[in-house]
């Protein structure tokens, strides 16, 4: 079960969005615990604690919460802890490990660790190393990456709101993070307590859960932070229990009016006629191409673009076609997931590998639907940590089909696959979204691999232009 799935079946099933945390915090230590004095008896306060505290909460949060930093500060006895009370979360809940992991160079190691070892469900990272960065994390599909994009500590200001408060850094995280990975796997963790600045974050990722952190230092704000934080469907926002609650006696009591009070506001977002952006088709050709609405919708949705456009092979087109926002608009992922889920269910393999970047989050997303495990080839091989030029788990001989976003002259397919074949994987097959013809399939095949496309360019121009979506000139321009 994946992380979504998992969370959404815990909030139905407890009525709740609120994530607890379960920190040995000696300043929360309740008092009934004393002064412990030595290290042996604070980790033993902590752990009759924080199991008697899941015993009480468990059926009135919909996930745990356990800051990394905390456990590592008492040493080996503290990571002892934690598999302790990793070990007392009933299974169905949720646990998210906040560690805001920021060490390019741990990355791969620390991915198995907390997923593979501890077993957790998702985990908390800094943005700042790039995608890089969160790639590891997201070749476990059913686990998720909750990235920082903002805090509330006032001295970071200076940094989250350059270089103005028009494009603030914190912004430009959340555009940048959002090609990482699928939403069901990326989600956001942003600190405030103005609601003005959560519902800039909510209108560029409608589609992300966000972690809303932060929030208790202005309690006053709680309604107008969520329903800025709440997606178009009165959903996609989790909260956190107020840190000092975990040491009162009362806790259960405090947990249920919480409930109560958010369950209210949230049931008046969702009754208030919210609606969800649909495209629907405005043209009805007599001859149809079978792809026909997803073809206008790329178009819709800006990802065909005219101009001067110099491509990563360094020949300059009349026209660009990014790919990189469908992401954020689900009704179109889903369309292209459909369409190259079409093509792979016509073909033999063992594992699927995005080529890096672009297709990743396409290639994640085939892999949750396929239940196909996921690799990927390094676009470079890093000289740091395990140095790998493949991530993810594969055996020697198993098949790979290679996905990718659009043909222009095939090289980095075919490196991705020359890797993967380096490796001691087969590969026979390349499927990506676009071809833009020219006799790039025929030079994949040259190199000893078939490819497959959903889409010519030839097929889009046509569409676009029997459709009235672009004129003459613009005709000719995708053609060639």
């Amino acid at each position: 079960m994946n992380f979504s799935t998992k969370l959404s079946l815990a909030i139905a099933q407890n009525q709740s969005i609120l994530v607890l945390g379960l920190d040995p915090n000696p300043e929360m230590l309740p008092d009934r615990y004393g002064i412990p004095e030595n290290k042996s008896q604070l980790i033993t306060a902590f752990r009759d604690w924080l199991t008697g505290l899941i015993q009480e909460t468990q059926s009135y949060i919909c996930a745990y919460k356990l800051s990394f930093g905390f456990y590592k500060s008492y040493g080996a006895s503290g990571l002892e802890l934690l598999e302790v009370i990793l070990a007392e979360i009933p299974q169905h809940l949720p646990v998210i490990l906040d560690a805001n992991h920021g060490d390019l160079n741990t990355t791969t190691v620390f991915a198995r660790t907390a997923f593979h070892e501890w077993q957790v469900d998702a985990i908390t990272l800094s943005p700042y190393a790039g995608q890089d960065q969160a790639a590891p994390f997201l070749l476990y599909p059913e686990k998720a990456a909750f990235i920082l994009c903002r805090t509330s500590n006032p001295s970071a200001f200076p940094i989250q709101e350059y270089p103005d408060s028009d494009s603030p850094l914190y912004l430009q995280i959340v555009k940048e993070v959002k090609a990482w990975g699928t939403p069901e796997q990326l989600c956001l963790e942003v600190g405030t307590t103005s609601p003005d600045i959560l519902a800039e974050v909510r209108s560029l990722a409608p589609e992300r859960l966000i972690w809303l952190r932060s929030i208790w230092a202005q309690e006053e704000n709680l309604e107008g932070l969520i329903r800025a934080g709440l997606n178009e469907n009165g959903e996609g926002l989790l909260l956190p229990v107020p840190q000092d609650w975990g040491s009162q006696e009362n806790i259960v009591t405090l947990l249920q009016s919480l409930n109560d009070r958010v369950g209210e506001i949230c049931h008046e977002v969702r009754t208030e006629g919210t609606t969800c952006e649909v495209w629907v088709p405005d043209v009805c050709l007599l001859k149809q191409h079978p792809h026909q609405d997803l073809i206008l919708q790329l178009f819709d949705i800006g990802c065909i673009l005219f101009g001067d456009y110099v491509q990563a092979s360094g020949a300059t087109f009349s026209y660009y076609i990014d790919l990189r926002t469908i992401i954020s608009r689900p009704q179109v992922f889903h369309q292209v997931l459909n369409a190259y889920e079409d093509v792979l269910k016509t073909l033999s393999f063992d594992r699927i590998a995005g080529i890096p970047y672009g297709s990743l989050p396409t290639a994640t997303g085939l892999s949750l639907r396929l239940q196909h495990p996921m690799i990927f080839p390094r676009k470079e091989t890093k000289a740091h940590g395990t140095r790998k030029a493949i991530e993810g788990k594969f055996v020697q001989g198993e098949t790979v089909v290679v996905v990718d976003d659009i043909l222009i002259s095939g090289k980095s397919a075919i490196e991705g696959a020359n890797k993967l074949q380096s490796a001691g994987l087969v590969v026979e097959d390349i499927v990506v979204l676009i071809d833009h013809e020219g006799g790039v399939k025929e030079r994949l095949r040259e190199s000893g691999y078939n490819a497959h496309s959903v889409l010519g360019i030839s097929d889009i121009t046509q569409t676009l232009y029997e459709a009235g979506r672009i004129d003459e000139q613009q005709y000719a321009i995708l053609l060639g």
